[in-house]
């Protein structure tokens, strides 16, 4: 019988992904849970509402209260932090890759190392050196991987990831779903692992 599943689906420029896509992983594999991964782009689906971007990047008294909620959370779970000078920051190019990984063990590994950078560090993620560097220090082969991104066939994978996100009825990120119950937020990750250990089997809506 497979393990437990849940549906991870996130956006790398996304802070508060940043901070389930820090931890998922690990509490996760505690609780016997299998992570399906699932980069997908958020802007598009903002736009698609009729909103002009992340709101509390419109509402500057929610923006405030964001960043110094982002602080808290991650002393909270001891993650680096550094306001980003640039956000939401380009990532897309890094979510190119992420889906180009899907079926790769290096998955995880790669959206962590996108979104230290970019959190952790306030450094650009998207442009072809900063995904070089970071392949690199992953021990992946960086021009192959970096080129196969770009190609028109994985670019569509991203476009239709997106779509299937819009679909579900996803409006943020991240969000998780155990079969076809949805949890928002970073503060619903234990939730959603909690329902995956009380769910039947094989429940995949992707």
């Amino acid at each position: 019988m497979p393990p437990p599943a849940l549906d991870f689906w996130f956006d790398l420029s996304s802070n508060y992904s940043y901070l389930s896509v820090m931890r998922i992983e690990a509490l996760a594999a505690r609780a016997g849970v299998a992570v399906r991964w699932r980069p997908f782009m958020l802007g598009p689906i903002l736009e698609a509402l009729g909103w002009e971007g992340p709101p509390f990047v419109v509402q500057k008294e929610k923006g405030a209260y964001v960043w110094q909620d982002m602080r808290r959370q991650c002393r909270k779970y001891g993650l680096l932090w550094r306001q980003p000078s640039e956000f939401p920051r380009r990532a897309v190019l890094a979510t190119r890759i992420a889906m180009l990984a899907a079926d790769e063990p290096w998955l995880p590994a790669w959206c962590r190392a996108v979104m230290a950078r970019n959190y952790g560090g306030d450094r650009e993620v998207d442009s072809p050196e900063a995904a070089a560097q970071m392949l690199v220090a992953l021990s992946l082969p960086a021009q192959p991987i970096i080129e196969a991104a770009g190609s028109d066939a994985n670019r569509l994978r991203v476009r239709e990831r997106t779509h299937a996100a819009r679909e579900l009825g996803i409006f943020g990120a991240p969000t998780f779903f155990v079969g076809e119950e949805m949890f928002w937020g970073n503060d619903r990750l234990e939730d959603a692992i909690d329902a995956a250990l009380c769910a039947p089997p094989d429940q995949d809506i992707d």
